[in-house]
């Protein structure tokens, strides 16, 4: 059995790594912090002409026609450089609906302008109780001649301010539905909201009413809590490759510094405190190195166990990544606390992505559901 990535897999890892080394540098991720859109377009232009920002979809649709755990390696490749900019938000969360559920129409005209960099999507997925559970979307979708009317509020939407389209779960008569929504659209209203990790942009959303065409109805009437649910264990895992990378940056950082800084006039890392902690922080992220790249590797084969892979690997990865990132700060002492040190970048980036698309507890809830049925 071959656990190794293939050649192809390590050339995309290590064109990624190059690009982002040269032009995602922290001094660049700090500036994004304080620029209008959170991103910059030359490194977002430069993604789409390697093709990263169609790396799922299939080649008629101008995509590269690869794999979940291709797209895994990239996000693993933007945590390591706390990349700021609506990759996941676009790819992922706008891409995925589209490919999974949409029309030839919708297909046409989204997929190849998500893949050039001409069109930027995301997803509305959140509401007040804060969790992706789709049993819990209360934004409602009523019918208004040949279009829908919808109305609720979404919180937390990642990168919307710059979106061209949002995916908004609502429910209707037939059930739960995904729209293709306008946030600059009449009736919609973005508000933009600070959390945490500066790096990323949200903003809560208010729907009053705001009229689609049917033109908009991704999956069909009452055909979305499928499409949802396959997006949302995607997002999990991508999510989790960032952690992953977030972590790595951490380990390495923390394993450098114990090797320069003297205490008592001894290197650090000559302690068996800080060793052990070292040790214990490289076990927790090959462990999610392990639960990313089988989960990513189950979704695309279709393996029987994909979904379970997918939540065991969300609620390891989100915990292992806050711990490796903190006991990095450990490491370093006060100055790992402080604003100017870089660690705080990663560590507020596995953060915020640790209760995204689910956090650790919801997805152990899926795991027993699906231990509980099985037995």
């Amino acid at each position: 059995m071959n656990f190794s990535f293939s050649d192809d897999q390590v050339l995309l890892k290590n064109s990624v790594r190059a690009l982002l080394d040269e032009h995602c540098k922290p001094e660049h991720v700090r500036a994004m912090m304080d620029d209008k859109t959170g991103y910059g377009e030359p490194l977002w232009g430069e993604m789409a002409k390697l093709g990263w920002l169609g790396l799922p979809f299939p080649e008629q649709y101008g995509g590269a026609g690869l794999g979940l755990v291709e797209l895994a390696l990239i996000h693993e490749e933007m945590g390591r450089a706390a990349y700021p900019g609506p990759f996941l938000a676009s790819v992922v969360l706008g891409g995925f609906p589209i490919l999974l559920g949409g029309s030839a129409a919708q297909k046409e005209k989204w997929l190849p302008a998500i893949a050039s960099g001409r069109a930027r999507l995301s997803a509305a997925l959140q509401e007040d109780r804060l969790d992706c559970d789709p049993a819990g979307i209360t934004t409602t979708a009523a019918r208004a001649g040949d279009g829908w009317a919808l109305t609720g509020v979404k919180r937390f939407v990642p990168w919307a301010h710059v979106a061209d389209a949002l995916l908004v779960p609502a429910r209707g008569p037939e059930g739960l539905s995904l729209f293709l929504v306008d946030p600059k659209g009449a009736g919609a209203a973005l508000k933009p909201v600070t959390g945490m990790d500066l790096t990323t942009r949200w903003s809560e959303l208010r729907l009053d009413g705001a009229r689609v065409g049917a033109d908009a109805l991704v999956g069909g009437a009452g055909g979305g809590g499928a499409i949802l649910e396959s997006t949302l264990r995607r997002a999990a895992v991508c999510a989790s490759a960032e952690m992953l990378g977030a972590a790595r940056r951490s380990l390495d950082m923390a394993v450098g510094y114990a090797k320069v800084r003297e205490q008592f006039g001894q290197l650090i890392g000559t302690f068996q405190a800080i060793r052990h902690k070292c040790a214990e922080m490289l076990m927790e992220v090959e462990n999610s190195h392990s639960a990313v790249y089988y989960a990513a590797w189950a979704l695309e084969a279709g393996a029987e166990d994909a979904a379970i892979a997918a939540s065991i690997c969300k609620s390891y990865v989100s915990e292992s990544a806050r711990k490796v990132c903190g006991e990095a700060i450990q490491v370093h002492g006060g100055i790992g606390f402080t604003w100017e040190y870089d660690l705080h970048l990663y560590f507020k980036r596995a953060k915020s992505l640790e209760v995204q698309f689910g956090d650790a507890e919801y997805h152990r809830e899926l795991i027993a559901r699906h231990v509980s049925s099985a037995s």
